[in-house]
């Protein structure tokens, strides 16, 4: 491990989050004077960035392998008795893939925003709050502690709310940005157990700290630890039971969408996961609850993704099937860690591609966003149609693309696990075949279902470009990232890696996995092409109908914690009126009504205190001389 002083560009970690940070300073605080320049300030900071994250990368690659985890420790940041806490980042082979997926997808999202949100008279704002996104992820994947994590994450649940709520005049997307801040803090609470249980048990918060004592634990405290990371990791990435959020998200910009959906946020839960990589390997319970999560999010995020007909919200449930494939994997320990990451590097990009054509497909028919009201844009959109094709064939897994190295991977660790995991695993890639050819049908085949006054037209270059690049990644990334980058080898020393054998030759699991997403190709097909899709959905079966309303986890979130919470607040404000204040306000009644009778006595008569006092001693008197008497 390398320590101070570190020669070259990887001795500048520290810049990765402070140009971004810096460009959210100028943009948020300098005012309207930086309007007209203000979004290109934030694209050059984020692009930098990812410039510099490419530098880093190729000085890591050139090192020894027992020489990539740099770890600085800057400054002393708090210490009390024997604990302290340094403000540190750590660059190793595990954040230098979370430092590029950020900062080079979040640059092309910058660059797409320019076009989506070129006639938004609060753009500079929006830039400042998108640089600030950026800067608090990758501070996250960057510290080397968990409270220095804590902080970037409680940054990326700011950075989320202010951009989800960006609409602020709208009362849904007020709304949505309040439900993803509670909904998150449920999380938070779990991960800043998790820091407290650990400055308990090893004295430290720092990584190498707590994986170091980690190896002799007890391993109920582990579990416990384990139990409540899973937690946090749940409200980040959507995971069940706290994945309510998600959907509603979509009511911010569409390049929000795809920043929090491919590149930040929904990620950070399956890092927190992989970087705790040490305690999960010990708390075997906890690691089974990840796949549980995991595998119960993966159906959850597969059928409403297949039911709703608001492009964003299919694809919403379509990212937390995919992060919940992540979880599952990271669930599986040595076995899958790697192909949790691999999966996230690869959906990161063809997510983001996927995204971002969405929403060149709103901006060419006036924000509107139910499929139902598409269909034939691949006449009048054929760079769109082309870039969303290759996302696509990549999240369905269709070899060669990214997709189909990454997904599968977790396939086969699935069935190393256990062949009834496996067999969900593959139902759930068939499910994915079919809620995306659904996708695609609705969109751009058929004929057009346009609303009156709506006409259709690609997007400018500034948008449809970044989606040309990030549709190259959702073909190469996947062959680049396990032939020539070889990111099995490449993360092992981070993660570990393992591998059980499996009953049938590879070729066997892949023939099955791809015959089962062909099946739920060809059941779309048949589904949504023999007639007319209806301009009004028809009610559909109870599933359709379950999915629509989002498998109830509303009304579930509302039965159990709303209407309690609600009962509950509405009995402390009760008690505090009636017990508290009574009892204080009786208090203040009382020694105010004793006062006025008082005073009634004090009238200002010379004989009436003389008579007092001469009643007074008489009553004196009486008591001593029965005093005496008993």
């Amino acid at each position: 491990m390398a320590s101070m002083p570190i020669d070259g560009v990887l001795s500048l970690a520290w810049v990765l989050i402070a140009l971004p940070l810096v460009g959210a300073f100028v943009l948020l605080v300098c005012g309207r004077w930086t309007n007209r320049w203000g979004p290109y300030l934030g694209v050059l900071t984020v692009s930098l960035a990812g410039l510099l994250a490419i530098a880093m990368l190729l000085a890591m690659m050139a090192l020894p392998v027992e020489e990539r985890t740099i770890d600085v420790n800057y400054a002393t940041w708090m210490f009390a008795g024997s604990f302290s806490a340094d403000i540190g980042l750590q660059l190793d082979q595990l954040s230098m893939v979370f430092v590029l997926l950020i900062t080079i997808v979040g640059a092309l999202i910058h660059v797409y925003s320019l076009g989506y949100m070129a006639h938004d008279p609060d753009r500079r704002k929006f830039f400042g709050y998108l640089n600030l996104f950026v800067a608090a992820m990758l501070l996250l994947v960057l510290a080397n502690n968990y409270l220095l994590l804590y902080v970037g994450w409680e940054g990326v649940g700011l950075a989320s709310y202010l951009l989800i709520g960006f609409y602020q005049a709208r009362h849904s997307a007020a709304a949505a940005a309040k439900k993803a801040f509670i909904i998150n803090r449920v999380g938070d609470v779990g991960l800043s157990l998790a820091i407290m249980v650990m400055f308990v048990t090893f004295g430290s918060v720092a990584f190498n700290d707590v994986f170091a004592e980690a190896a002799d634990a007890n391993e109920g405290v582990l579990t416990a630890i384990g139990l409540l990371l899973l937690l946090a990791a749940c409200g980040k990435s959507a995971q069940f039971p706290l994945q309510a959020w998600l959907l509603d998200a979509m009511e911010g910009p569409t390049p929000v969408s795809a920043l929090i959906h491919a590149a930040t946020m929904v990620t950070a839960g399956v890092y927190l996961i992989a970087r705790s990589n040490a305690i999960y390997d010990r708390a075997v319970w906890a690691a089974l609850a990840v796949v549980i999560v995991g595998i119960i999010t993966v159906f959850m995020g597969a059928i409403i993704g297949s039911a709703k007909d608001d492009i964003k919200k299919s694809l919403a449930g379509s990212t937390m099937s995919q992060i919940g494939y992540m979880v599952m994997a990271a669930g599986l320990g040595p076995i899958g860690y790697v192909f949790a990451i691999f999966h996230l590097l690869t959906h990161g990009v063809f997510k983001a591609g996927l995204f971002l054509g969405a929403g060149s497909v709103m901006h060419g028919m006036n924000d509107n966003v139910d499929m139902r009201r598409y269909g034939a844009l691949r006449t009048v959109m054929v760079f769109t149609f082309i870039t969303f094709l290759f996302g696509y064939l990549a999240i369905i897994g269709i070899p060669p693309f990214a997709g189909f190295w990454s997904k599968d991977e977790i396939i086969h660790a699935a069935f190393e696990r256990g062949p009834a995991l496996g067999v969900a695993a593959v139902l759930a890639a068939g499910i994915t075949g079919f809620y995306m050819t659904r996708m695609l049908i609705m969109t751009f085949f058929g004929k057009p279902r346009w609303e009156d006054g709506a006409h259709p037209h690609e997007s400018p270059p500034v948008m449809t470009v970044p989606l040309v690049i990030l549709a190259i990644g959702s073909f190469g990334l996947g062959m680049a990232l396990l032939f020539w980058g070889n990111i099995e080898s490449w993360l092992e020393p981070v993660v570990g890696i393992a591998s059980d054998p499996l009953p049938y030759a590879t070729w066997v699991y892949i023939a099955v996995t791809l015959a089962v997403v062909l099946i739920g190709v060809a059941i779309a097909i048949w589904t949504y092409t023999r007639k007319p899709i209806p301009i009004l959905a028809p009610r559909g079966s109870w599933l359709t109908r379950a999915g629509r309303a989002e498998l109830y986890g509303n009304q579930v979130n509302d039965v159990l914690v709303v209407r309690p919470s609600y009962q509950l607040a509405r009995g402390a404000n009760w008690f505090d009126e009636r017990a508290v204040d009574g009892f204080v306000l009786g208090i203040a009644g009382f020694i105010g009504g004793l006062a006025t009778r008082m005073r009634r006595t004090q009238r200002g008569f010379v004989r009436g205190y003389a008579l007092s006092m001469v009643g007074g001693a008489v009553i004196v008197l009486i008591a001593l001389a029965l005093v005496r008497l008993a």
